[in-house]
Formats: C-alpha cells, structure tokens, sequence
C-alpha cells in the first residue's frame, strides 16, 4: 500500500539498484562501512571498480552513507 509520497533524493535509486545489483541496501552501506573513512568521491570510485556499478547509483549510496554517517 502506497503512502502517496514520493521518495526523493538518494533513496529514489534504491530499488533500481537492488534489482540490478542483486544485494538489498543494507549490502551496500556494510560494503562502504568496510572500505573505511575515505572521501565522497573516493568511495564511489571503489563502488565503480570494484563492483562494476554505475556512476549514479555509486554516488547515491555514498551520498546516504555519508548522511547517515
């Protein structure tokens, strides 16, 4: 049942890259957690080589990682 409201920001890409990747969200943010403390744009670098992901769907995770962290 949909609550109407539309998912905005990083949490938009989530389903998408469950589906592509084949690993829930919770995956990713162990995966980032693990790499250690490193920059934005470092993290989603390791996303893109080590684990063939996209750009945009890199820098989402990283985005809600970072703010959550």
């Amino acid at each position: 049942m949909s609550t109407g409201e539309t998912v905005k920001g990083p949490a938009s890409y989530f389903p998408s890259i469950e589906k592509k990747y084949g690993k829930p969200i919770a995956h990713w943010m162990e995966v980032l957690k693990q790499t250690g403390p490193l920059k934005h744009m470092d993290l989603v670098s390791h996303l893109k080589t080590e684990h063939q992901m996209g750009h945009g769907h890199a820098n989402a995770l990283v985005a809600w990682f970072k703010a959550k962290a």
